[in-house]
């Protein structure tokens, strides 16, 4: 019986310690991944690392990593000049191959961000809030987007004659726009329903006022934004990348 608790001990020390090591080994791992996504991928920052699965060292072995969770920082998006936050940035390499410690090579990446309403009306058209349109409108990828009528014509550069401001004054515009992804790392934002306006022609230059595109700055640029939806919070956007190389 002694023995037997002696050898039951011996065990679970070995395998504490195997853990520990294990742990110290991820770690060092989880560094190392960081650094070369920023480098390959063209990141302002280091992101935080996760490599899920245990135990670790076995993966390292066999040279794949099965998922491998990333989560950014410093993603911005630009509109017109100006610069907004993008949040809850995130990414998932899964199957990753590894060689050695200089680069390895990632069977997909998927990836995902948000921005909330209130950032996405500090790049707005000037005059211009962005909210939640309601879930039927939203069903439909859209937004609602509304300000005072001179104001977001003036805000534009747009030029109103003197006897439409006066027929303006005052009124405020409600558009809804449909939002969707143009050429993977831009959101765009386009008049899907405009009021009518006492001047003919101003329905043009109001879409021109409230027209716009955001330009996303800082996610893994071998992933591509394909999906964007709208909810009560703002939008959320995804893509996919696939033989990412994290090479350098």
């Amino acid at each position: 019986m002694r023995a037997l608790r002696v050898l039951l001990i011996t065990a679970v020390i070995l395998g504490g310690l195997f853990a520990i090591a294990d742990r110290l080994a991820v770690g060092f791992a989880e560094s190392e991944v960081a650094a070369k996504v920023r480098s390959s991928q063209g990141l302002s920052t280091e992101p935080e690392v996760s490599i899920n699965g245990f135990p670790f060292l076995t993966q390292m072995v066999s040279s794949e990593l099965d998922d491998v969770e990333l989560r950014l920082g410093g993603v911005q998006a630009t509109a017109g000049g100006h610069e907004v936050e993008v949040t809850e940035v995130a990414a998932e390499l899964t199957g990753v191959r590894l060689n050695g410690l200089t680069s390895a090579v990632a069977d997909r990446a998927t990836g995902s961000a948000r921005i909330s309403y209130a950032d996405l009306g500090k790049s707005a058209p000037k005059g211009a809030t962005v909210s939640y349109a309601g879930p039927e409108r939203a069903a439909k990828g859209q937004v609602k987007v509304e300000g005072p009528a001179t104001e977001l014509l003036q805000g534009a550069g747009l030029a109103i004659p003197g006897f439409a401001e006066a027929m303006l004054e005052g009124r405020t515009l409600t558009t809804y726009s449909t939002v969707s992804i143009a050429n993977g790392d831009t959101v765009r934002l386009r008049a899907a329903e405009l009021p009518e306006l006492p001047v003919p022609g101003l329905d043009r230059k109001l879409r021109e006022a409230v027209d716009y595109d955001l330009e996303i700055d800082g996610l893994p640029r071998t992933i591509k934004l394909d999906k964007v939806t709208t909810d009560e919070t703002g939008l959320l956007f995804s893509g996919v990348g696939t033989n990412v190389s994290l090479a350098g």
